[in-house]
């Protein structure tokens, strides 16, 4: 029996080159699909590409067939580009302007309500179950509620209902709200935001599913389209909160903030990236939360939560002490804000303090999300008064 052979590899002699190929052209024509996939072989590979330096008709529809495989290579990320939607609808606009613009003041609800969407969407049946835990500041202290990710679309659903029925819609809840405050003691007509929701959550025989984004996401579309067809004056129209009220435009700056906020509570909650408004959307909620902070201080005087006003009283429209909020990054600016009292008017010349934060942190901290301490502030002046608008700020926000 004769022995075997041994390889070419264990001789340590170098390999033999592999054997030219000589194809004709049909067949070449034929593998030029597979080279653009990438999916030939060596030999095949090096056989077309030297036909391809000869035959101008094979050449065309390579670079044909090349361009046509970078379309079905896929995205390097399955995340969308934040921007996208506006760069989509701007690019529309630029070339054939909305018949029916939205207001200026309502878009930014409406890019948020639609970002909002968007996450809905890619997330499963069971992450609709996942908790969450909804974080505001009352008084001195934080408060949190537990709920689900279909909870808080719930609490969206229940006080957007608010802006609904100052537009004449259909108010979500029907008679529950009512029902329950009357409960309380409260008055049915003017319902807060918390009763709202409490109400809708008791009345559900079963925890929120995923079927409340589709009712959400018509009333989002319901009030940014009748606003859109009321016109810019309807921004006047006043939107009650139960124990306050705010102009349309305001409020649906308010919608969009809160929007933005428990956007992201649910994108921690299922681990999913979200970005923070366009910046010029960002800058119009800080603006809201400025004009606001003069209220929350008062406010909190009056409970006792905060240093009284000085003894010499500032005139209605005269100029008072003041705070200069620097707000720095992206949507940021500053602001002077009033010390004294609402009525007074801010003055660089009275400024007494200075306060700078990141407009991110600064949203949340009236958010709720981060404590006053907590807050990464550049301060310098009168401790107090930085103390007090700093509480002011997380103040402001509610569940």
């Amino acid at each position: 029996m004769p022995m075997p052979r041994s390889s070419v590899e264990d001789t340590g002699l170098p390999l033999p080159e592999p054997a030219p190929l000589f194809l004709e052209h049909r067949v070449l024509k034929s593998l030029l699909g597979a080279w653009a996939l990438a999916a030939c072989s060596a030999q095949e590979t090096a056989a077309v590409e030297e036909h391809l330096g000869e035959c101008g008709s094979c050449a065309d529809e390579a670079l044909r067939l090349r361009g046509a495989v970078g379309l079905l290579h896929p995205p390097e990320s399955l995340d969308l580009d934040p921007t996208l939607r506006t760069r989509v609808l701007e690019g529309c606009l630029d070339r054939r302007p909305a018949r029916i613009p939205v207001p200026e003041w309502a878009t930014p609800y409406d890019a948020e309500a639609a970002r909002l969407d968007a996450l809905l969407q890619d997330i499963g049946d069971a992450e609709w179950h996942a908790p969450v835990r909804l974080r505001w500041f009352e008084g001195d202290g934080p408060v949190s509620r537990r709920t689900t990710v279909a909870g808080v679309i719930a609490h969206l659903l229940s006080v957007d209902g608010l802006v609904g029925i100052a537009l004449g819609l259909e108010d979500p809840l029907g008679g529950t709200t009512a029902e329950k405050t009357e409960a309380e003691g409260a008055a049915a007509s003017a319902p807060t935001p918390s009763q709202r929701t409490e109400a809708y959550w008791r009345a559900s025989h079963f925890p929120p599913t995923r079927a409340v984004r589709a009712p959400w996401r018509e009333q989002s579309h319901h009030i940014v389209r009748t606003v859109s067809f009321a016109g810019g004056g309807s921004g006047r129209l006043a939107v009650s909160y139960g124990g306050f009220a705010l102009p349309l435009s305001d409020s649906l700056l308010d919608r969009a903030f809160e929007c933005w906020v428990h956007a992201g509570d649910i994108a921690d909650a299922v681990d999913y990236p979200y970005e923070p408004p366009a910046p010029r959307h960002l800058h119009r909620m800080i603006d809201l939360a400025a004009r606001m902070l003069p209220v929350s201080l008062a406010e909190r005087r009056r409970a006792g939560l905060s240093a009284p006003a000085p003894r010499r009283l500032v005139a209605a429209g005269a100029p008072g002490r003041s705070l200069r909020l620097e707000i720095e990054g992206s949507g940021g600016g500053e602001w002077l804000i009033p010390l004294d009292s609402p009525a007074s008017v801010a003055s660089a010349e009275h400024e007494v303090a200075h306060v700078a934060l990141d407009g991110v942190e600064f949203c949340r901290l009236a958010a709720g999300h981060v404590s006053p301490e907590e807050a990464a502030a550049g301060q310098v002046g009168d401790r107090e008064a930085i103390r007090d608008v700093l509480f002011a700020a997380a103040s402001l926000s509610r569940m």
